[in-house]
């Protein structure tokens, strides 16, 4: 469970949020709210790829994730440059676990730079905060 330290900590980094489940639940929800929860699924998808261990595994994984996301009229097509998309393109019928580490790195930044910055100053992470301490002024006076 997140506490308000925790919950202020979020505002240092873009990590310290997609490491967190319930910093995670609000970055969605507000990416959601902008229309770009795209980002963190297909980065959170790059995530788990890099974990697979098999190797049929691996190859529909990929599949999965370049007409998820990468490929032209994807339903969540994320916005990368044509050179990274036409390398994918051109290696996803023999995938690599690094082969969308590009993708998911000019992903990263575009949260980090661009929707983080936002979130912060959203009402759902304001919400999340004020939420979190008053968790805990209750915590501590329990006569309240």
């Amino acid at each position: 469970r997140s506490n308000t330290g925790e919950t202020m900590a979020w505002s240092e980094s873009v990590d310290t949020v997609l490491a967190n489940k319930e910093g995670l639940a609000a970055f969605r929800t507000f990416l959601k709210s902008e229309f770009s929860e795209e980002n963190v699924e297909f980065w959170l998808a790059c995530e788990d790829f890099k974990k697979t261990k098999s190797s049929t595994k691996i190859a529909s994984k990929a599949q999965k994730i370049y007409f998820d996301f990468i490929q032209a009229d994807a339903p969540k097509e994320i916005n990368i440059d044509f050179h990274t998309k036409n390398d994918i393109s051109q290696n996803i019928s023999e995938p690599t676990l690094g082969c969308f580490d590009a993708a998911q790195s000019s992903i990263y930044c575009l949260m980090a730079k661009d929707s983080f910055p936002r979130f912060l100053r959203s009402e759902v992470y304001k919400e999340l905060v004020k939420k979190h301490q008053d968790r805990n002024q209750k915590r501590w006076l329990p006569f309240l």
